[in-house]
This record gives C-alpha cells, sequence and structure tokens, in this order.
C-alpha cells in the first residue's frame, strides 16, 4: 500500500479498537484478547479487500465475512459501527436485553454479519459450504472466515478445509489468527499444532504467512487471493493475543477479562494518542 493508505488502514484498525474498548467495557468484561488481534486484518477487509453496502448490508454482489471464532463479535461489532452499518453508539448496549449485538455473532439479530457462529469449528464448514454456493451460482463473490488457532483444534475444521480443496473453491480465504493461546491457556501447552502453514499446504491450500497485525504484510497477502486459480487460500497470521493494546498483551489469561473504568480510561487514551498520530 501507498504510505497515506497505510495511515488510513491503521487508524481504522485503531478506531475498532476502540470500539472493542466501548463495546466490553459497556458489559464489564468480554472477549478482548482475541478480538483486539484480528482488529488489523478486519482494517484491511474492510478498508480495502472487501465488496459490501453499509446501507444494503444483504446486497447480493457483497463479499462475505464468517468468523468462526464468534465469540470475538466484539471486534466485529466495532468495525460495523465504524463503517455506518448501525449506529456506533449500539455498542454500548452488547450483551444486553434487547441488543442487536449479542455475544456471539449473530446474523438474524446484526445488519452485516453474514453467519451466525460460536460453536467452535463449525464456522469452516460454513463458509466451505457459503464459497461452494457462490461458485453454483457463477458469483464472483467471496468469503473470508477467520478461524482461532485453538479452534483449529477442532476436527471439522480440516474436514471442511479438504471439502474446500477438493471443489477447489479459490473464491474461499480463510484467515488463521495464529495468536499461540487459547481459554484455557497457551496454544502448545493445551494441544501443539505444529506448522500451521504446512498443514494447510498439505491439505491443498494456496498458503503464506505473515505478521498479522502488519496492515501492509496483510494487504499483499490478501492481494494475492485475487488471483483465482485451482486452489482455496489460506493466510496463517502470526498474532500477539491483546495487540494493540500493551497491558492486555502482557496479561498472559487475556482471553476474557474484565475492562473496568480505570483500565477504559487509561487505554482509551492510549488509542486516541495514537489515533491524532496517524491522522494528524
Amino acid at each position: 500500500m501507498e504510505a497515506q493508505e497505510t495511515k488510513q488502514v491503521k487508524a481504522l484498525a485503531t478506531k475498532i479498537r476502540l470500539g472493542i474498548l466501548d463495546a466490553i467495557h459497556s458489559v464489564g468484561s468480554g472477549h478482548i484478547g482475541g478480538s483486539l488481534s484480528i482488529a488489523d486484518v478486519l482494517a484491511v477487509l474492510y478498508g480495502r479487500e472487501m465488496r459490501y453496502d453499509p446501507k444494503d448490508p444483504k446486497w447480493e454482489g457483497r463479499d462475505k465475512l464468517v468468523t468462526s471464532k464468534g465469540h470475538c463479535g466484539p471486534a466485529v461489532y466495532a468495525t460495523l459501527a465504524v463503517k455506518g452499518f448501525f449506529p456506533y453508539e449500539e455498542l454500548k448496549t452488547m450483551n444486553k436485553p434487547g441488543t442487536r449485538l449479542p455475544s456471539h455473532t449473530d446474523r438474524n439479530k446484526t445488519p452485516g454479519i453474514d453467519m451466525t457462529t460460536g460453536s467452535l469449528g463449525q464456522g469452516t464448514s460454513l463458509a466451505a459450504g457459503m464459497a461452494y454456493g457462490e461458485r453454483l451460482k457463477g458469483s464472483d463473490c467471496r468469503v473470508f472466515c477467520i478461524v482461532g488457532d485453538g479452534e483449529s483444534q477442532e476436527g471439522q475444521c480440516w474436514e471442511a478445509f479438504e471439502f474446500a480443496a477438493a471443489k477447489k473453491l479459490s473464491n474461499l480465504v480463510v484467515l488463521l489468527d495464529w495468536n499461540k493461546r487459547q481459554l484455557d491457556g497457551y496454544l502448545d501447552d493445551c494441544m501443539p499444532m505444529g506448522s500451521f502453514e504446512d498443514k494447510f499446504k498439505a491439505f491443498g491450500f494456496d498458503t503464506v504467512t505473515v505478521n498479522g497485525n502488519d496492515v501492509d504484510a496483510l494487504a499483499e497477502a490478501l492481494e494475492r487471493t485475487r488471483k483465482g486459480g485451482d486452489k482455496p487460500y489460506a493466510i496463517v497470521m502470526d498474532t500477539v493475543k491483546g495487540a494493540g493494546i500493551p497491558d492486555v498483551e502482557a496479561t498472559p489469561m487475556n482471553h476474557s477479562i474484565p475492562v473496568g473504568d480505570e483500565q477504559y480510561a487509561k487505554w482509551t487514551a492510549e488509542l486516541n494518542k495514537q489515533l491524532k498520530e496517524l491522522e494528524d
């Protein structure tokens, strides 16, 4: 990306992180670690890569996002709010009675959510099915699927990936959030997965590993996925869980933590300072 576009996408990622904090602080606690780690890829997807229309969330020509790690809804909600799918202030209703923003993403409630997820592993099958459906319709729409590294311990994920490769779904892009931590601890302590890149390649994917918190690296990797071909794509995103807020990054068990008034004030001040520097 050109330098100015890089700044714009970084600014969007910062706004997404601020939105994550607004949503989670409003309810007191939530899935902050994995939400923060995907803020950068969401900024690239919604800042330059995906086709969508906030005024027409169900537009037939849109690209589609499946957040298989559905508990990271706060990140997607923040992105959709910043992009105008619904009023920003609605973020502060997350997970409260009557909200359109439940703790896990729900396509029947939230404008801009393309698939209900939350049962880990299942989003991969849903995304593969959606991509296959688009292919059968003759559509050029693409499907992007964000998968957690802990989630990838589910066998269903690899069955879905095998199907995607067998059907040559080059309109499917799997984005694996390799942040190395899951609910119960570190990935390698719970169930080591070895090389994700080698696994995806063995399953028939066109695969690269990039710094998943570097918007330029993500943009370059996503540009590769536009070329079509006869393979689905996988981008293994080497990320930091809690990326963008040093205090959260340094908290070992940061899958879901409280965000009280003191932390909220400090962290939003840090992010607003970054945003001002990017927008000046």
